[in-house]
């Protein structure tokens, strides 16, 4: 194999990192890339490369942000906190444009199998959030399946004694589907018809 196609390869087998990307997807994206001007390839490469050394959490919500407080922390007052298990839930809620109040990233859920348990996820910083605030209620917007369920049961028992609304998303969001592929609509009515857990 000569060097222009070792090179191919390499941006071929680079694609194959990103999650749901195989052979044929990997080897589409190199071809596009080698088909884009110069300029656009160097803002696309910059733009990774930015993101990597700018981007960390929030100190407040755990999103990510380029700045110590993230731009909804800093300019929204809410008395309502929205549990997600993500950064990219996060995204898809703000679509639905239907939600103003805050929001907490646990970056993960209670998973045995996983060996991740309530100490490897945010709940603590939840809890001292609302101990340490004026939150009056929280929403778990955790996925509908078994850990996202097992999550926001766990952290409604945590919570209610401490005199807080524990509310969960209504089942408009089908059982076992991500929080981020839900449409605007549903988000909305979830959002809307929430339960008290």
């Amino acid at each position: 194999m000569n060097d222009n196609c070792d090179t191919l390869q390499n941006l071929i087998n680079a694609f194959t990192n990103l999650p749901s990307v195989g052979a044929k997807t990997a080897e589409r994206y190199a071809y596009a890339i080698i088909n884009m001007p110069q300029d656009t390839v160097e803002f696309f490469a910059k733009s990774m490369l930015d993101a990597k050394e700018y981007l960390h959490y929030c100190r407040i919500c755990g999103d990510f942000t380029d700045h110590d407080i993230c731009p909804i922390c800093e300019s929204r007052s809410s008395k309502v906190v929205c549990v997600v298990k993500e950064p990219k839930d996060i995204r898809a809620i703000e679509k639905s444009k239907h939600f103003t109040g805050l929001y907490h990233v646990l970056h993960g859920t209670i998973s045995p199998l996983e060996n991740k348990g309530p100490d490897d996820i945010r709940i603590r910083e939840l809890v001292d959030r609302v101990t340490g605030g004026d939150i009056e209620e929280v929403i778990m917007a955790t996925n509908p399946d078994i850990e996202g369920e097992v999550t926001a049961s766990y952290i409604a028992k945590i919570l209610k004694p401490l005199g807080i609304k524990v509310t969960r998303l209504a089942q408009g969001i089908q059982m076992g589907s991500d929080l981020q592929y839900a449409d605007e609509v549903t988000l909305t009515k979830a959002l809307q018809d929430r339960k008290e857990i």
